[in-house]
């Protein structure tokens, strides 16, 4: 049977972990949300500067 003290540092441990694991995620993502819209900046200024203005 596993003391109080050895629960609670594996619940300390565990909540740490899922933590870090979240941030890992989140920078990833942010990541990939950052190089697409690099992506469709390049894209949309290129095509911004082929149209005509009208004036």
């Amino acid at each position: 049977m596993l003391s109080r003290i050895a629960v609670q540092k594996a619940a300390l441990i565990y909540q740490h972990s899922d933590d870090e694991r979240q941030r890992d995620l989140a920078a990833g993502l942010d990541e990939m949300v950052r190089a697409e819209r690099a992506k469709n900046r390049t894209s949309d200024s290129a095509h911004h500067k082929e149209e005509a203005t009208g004036t």
